[in-house]
């Protein structure tokens, strides 16, 4: 049994002057033996690693790690799994409220904040904790079991449960996840399915469903569900980008592209991701996407000429000799000393035979850089 008083409570919002706040209506409430205070679902999660918790308000939006992932954190963690969870929130969308409902947390709260309702939320989850109901129960005798590796009464009490709350993903998560430990993967696959056809908003079971799919190397599949955790979850980008990258190899190009794009459309650091997606792009070999990415890149900063000169190289690849010569000339004119753009003119010229013009360009080269190995080749090759 335990009480309000002698709760260890988290509290995570990016606002400090809401932080405080709760502290003080806590404290107003007498709610709280210990309260913990973090500015982001990161900082958050760093207190549950090393402090016994015994509830979490978690702010929806923030940066870094909102509340929404830090949840996804959560619930896919032995440690803390069945952890109390109210969400606090200043968005009171009808979207946003039914996405709440289906999110595995224990109570909602909207900004701005009362005493009365934080204080008859805590209490219900008190009661709660305390009096669990049958659901509840078997939920936790589940997790006991499993623990000691009594997977297969581990599996009856999710059951029971579920005969409880039938509708519940979660449950039908975990008994999915059941399954796999006594490898009955076509059980487990069926039940991580049905999770997913029960909730949206179920990123945690769509990740394990994709890796499932990785690791059986049925990669599509897995990049089929990448593209639904993406329009959920900014959590997952490194992993998506990795199956993309294996998807590229593969074959399936319209797919991979799919995932990097929204990747890039979600991320909250927009340029980096988009270098990064560009880099990857190039390095296997798609070209045509790295150079849309490039061109929206120069778009937005027009001024960047190193920008212009990658766009040359790719046409080049091409083989799309004049497209190629036109992006260099116009680097070599609007910059300084740009060595690099002034030797592919070079070698474009001498291509199509216009050695006067080549061998200018050359002058021009080595009057910059006397030491420039590929000038003087070209030099001595002319």
């Amino acid at each position: 049994m335990i009480t309000a008083e002698e709760l260890s409570i988290l509290v995570v919002d990016d606002t400090q002057s809401m932080r405080l706040t709760l502290q003080g209506m806590l404290k107003s409430l007498s709610v709280g033996k210990n309260v913990w205070l973090a500015e982001n679902g990161e900082e958050g999660l760093k207190i549950l690693d090393t402090t016994k918790c015994d509830l979490a308000l978690l702010d929806w939006n923030m940066p870094v790690m909102n509340g929404f992932e830090m949840l996804e954190v959560i619930r896919n963690d032995k440690r803390f799994e069945d952890l109390p969870v109210i969400m606090v929130t200043a968005v009171t969308t009808t979207d946003n409220i039914f996405q709440a409902a289906k999110m595995e947390i224990d109570a909602y709260l909207v900004k701005p904040l009362t005493l009365l309702t934080l204080d008859e939320k805590i209490k219900a989850v008190v009661q709660k904790i305390n009096d669990p109901d049958p659901e509840t129960m078997c939920r936790l005798k589940a997790s006991e079991l499993a623990n000691q590796g009594e997977y297969d009464a581990a599996i009856e009490h999710i059951k029971i449960a579920l005969s409880h709350n039938p509708s519940s993903s979660r449950l039908m998560r975990r008994l999915g996840f059941l399954y796999l430990n006594i490898k009955k993967d076509d059980m487990a696959e069926k039940c991580l399915l049905k999770a997913v056809s029960m909730n949206e908003y179920d990123t945690i079971t769509r990740a394990h469903l994709a890796d499932y799919y990785t690791n059986k190397n049925e990669i599509e599949k897995a990049g089929k569900f990448y593209l639904e955790i993406l329009s959920l979850s900014t959590h997952y980008h490194g992993r998506a980008q990795d199956l993309a990258k294996r998807l590229l190899i593969t074959g399936y190009r319209s797919l991979a592209l799919d995932i990097l794009s929204k990747v890039i459309t979600s991320s909250r650091k927009q340029d980096a991701t988009r270098e990064a997606v560009i880099n990857l792009c190039l390095s296997h070999n798609e070209f045509e996407y790295a150079q849309v990415l490039l061109e929206q890149n120069f778009k937005a900063d027009p001024s960047n000429y190193d920008i212009l000169y990658r766009i040359g190289l790719i046409q080049k690849q091409f083989g799309h000799w004049k497209k190629a010569l036109k992006c260099f000339i116009e680097v070599d004119y609007n910059t300084q000393n740009h060595v690099e753009a002034k030797l592919q003119i070079t070698k474009i010229y001498y291509r199509n035979g216009q050695r006067l013009i080549a061998d200018d360009y050359l002058d021009q080269i080595l009057r910059i850089d006397p030491e420039n190995k590929e000038a003087i080749a070209l030099r001595n090759k002319m």
